[in-house]
């Protein structure tokens, strides 16, 4: 089904009950066989809209986790690369701990040509190195360690889902995600960490998209202005009105990123369109909001208003069961020797499905870098064995 792994095989520990400090040595010892698996699955280019790009990750993924003991299958998908899941039996019964991320990149194939894996000053560049195949790399890492920690075999069991389309709103995935989290006690989320001091996200706001449309009447600009209604004007004084749903306070946010409008300068627009990116940080906002965008009225009665979307991604909010695992995470980072920070984030990821079902999430669990999305996305080096001791630590634990 895949590719033979590359990850070599480590010798087992004398001990496997030897202190943390030893754990985290064992991961030192091992930073460059760390960063250059991130270096691979960063030459692996798998932009969300290229199937086939995605599924060549997918399956050199799933070949590496099975020769770590997992069972690998896929969840099928047309539109986007298939979502690959890999199931490890522990030797304690119980429900698994999953551990969540992605496959896919918002690259587009080539970039490497422009933007290509390099080390520089102590940090791993490349497009996804962030973003998030890092955490790809320390669930691999970190399973292949508990596994020589464990008589070559899991302490617990343990669910790997990467999804191939979170990038691009989890759409085909989020069913998929939902189903496989109700079966697992906690979820580990190897998205990136927030900030340069490595905090994991306690908290992430729900996302929603909404199209505001306006249908006018066209008319010759020039010749008879009074006879059209202008669709461009009162999606002008709509986004205004848009614009004073923002609460900050209350962690409301509404963007009007893209606008339409109009055919040509010398007609009376019939059409527009608006683009509503909306953010909320409590679930009980969602239909607040929803209920404020679907009460607006035309100011011209001559033009047609349409409001469509939904809030379509649930905020990650800071529950009991999101505290309890900070507190374990935090702990283990003290052991560690460094400090475990947390972070309230407005962007969105898959965890933020898991934790709306009651599902104890810890989200950031990933690199420490910045730059996701961008020419100078990156990682700390440095940094990789402390995440990858933290990880393996907490799959022992939870």
């Amino acid at each position: 089904m895949a590719r033979k792994s590359q990850l070599t095989k480590p010798r087992a520990m004398a001990d496997p009950n030897s202190g943390i400090s030893n754990r985290l040595q064992y991961f030192v010892e091992r930073g460059n066989e760390i960063t250059e698996t991130i270096r691979q699955l960063v030459e692996i280019e798998s932009p969300s809209d290229n199937k086939q790009a995605v599924d060549r990750l997918g399956s050199m993924l799933a070949g590496r986790f099975e020769s770590l003991g997992g069972h690998a299958k896929f969840h099928r998908a047309q539109d986007f690369g298939d979502h690959l899941q890999v199931d490890f039996e522990g030797q304690k019964r119980g429900k698994p701990i999953l551990l969540l991320g992605h496959l896919d990149t918002v690259y587009p194939l080539g970039t490497l040509a422009e933007m290509p894996c390099r080390a520089s000053n102590g940090r791993l560049y490349g497009p996804g190195t962030f973003d998030m195949k890092c955490g790809i790399a320390l669930m691999l890492h970190a399973i292949a360690a508990l596994r020589s920690w464990h008589n070559d075999a899991m302490p617990r069991p343990v669910t790997v889902l990467l999804v191939s389309d979170e990038e691009v709103g989890s759409s085909s995935s989020r069913r998929i995600t939902e189903s496989v989290a109700k079966n697992c006690a906690e979820v580990l989320v190897l998205e990136p960490s927030y900030g340069l001091k490595g905090a994991v996200k306690t908290a992430r706001k729900g996302v929603g998209e909404y199209t505001v449309k306006i249908t006018g009447k066209a008319a010759h600009a020039g010749l008879d202005p009074e006879k059209g209604q202008s669709a461009i004007v009162e999606l002008a004084k709509q986004i205004l009105q848009i614009s004073k749903f923002v609460d900050l306070k209350r962690g409301v946010t509404l963007s009007v990123g893209v606008v339409h409008g109009g055919t040509r300068t010398n007609v009376i627009p019939a059409e527009g369109q608006a683009f509503v990116d909306v953010r909320v940080a409590r679930m009980k906002d969602a239909p607040f909001i929803d209920r404020k965008l679907r009460s607006l009225k035309p100011f011209n009665r001559n033009c047609k208003l349409e409001i469509t979307g939904a809030v379509n991604r649930p905020p990650l909010e800071r529950s009991e069961g999101v505290v309890a695992l900070y507190k374990k995470a935090s702990g283990i980072a003290k052991q560690l020797g460094f400090k475990l920070e947390e972070a309230a984030v407005g962007g969105g990821s898959d965890g933020n499905f898991t934790a709306a079902l009651g599902i104890p999430t810890l989200d950031g669990l990933g690199g420490v870098g910045e730059g996701a999305h961008a020419k100078h996305e990156s990682i700390i080096i440095a940094q990789l064995p402390k995440r990858a001791a933290l990880l393996a630590a907490l799959i022992e634990m939870v």
